[in-house]
């Protein structure tokens, strides 16, 4: 086995959230910045929670409201 080529573990290394939760895990960087975590993350805590980045769900929303009043006038066209 070569010897020197793995890097430095930290046993105890932070992991700070955006939401501000705070713990400790093993791993080769010795501080650690995250988005999301368990303490917040929808799938976790069981709440719904958008993270809209530039209006995206409300265009997304528009998209399929128009693409409903179409599908109903081309059926409607049909009869």
């Amino acid at each position: 086995m070569k010897q020197n080529i793995h890097p430095q573990y930290y046993p105890k290394a932070n992991v700070k959230c955006a939401c501000g939760e705070k713990f400790t895990v093993g791993s080769t960087k010795p501080e650690i910045e995250i988005e999301i975590c368990s303490k917040c993350h929808p799938f976790y805590t069981g709440r719904e929670q958008l993270i809209d980045t530039a209006g995206r769900v409300e265009r997304f929303k528009t998209r399929q409201t128009k693409a409903k009043g179409l599908a109903k006038k081309s059926k409607s066209k049909k009869t």
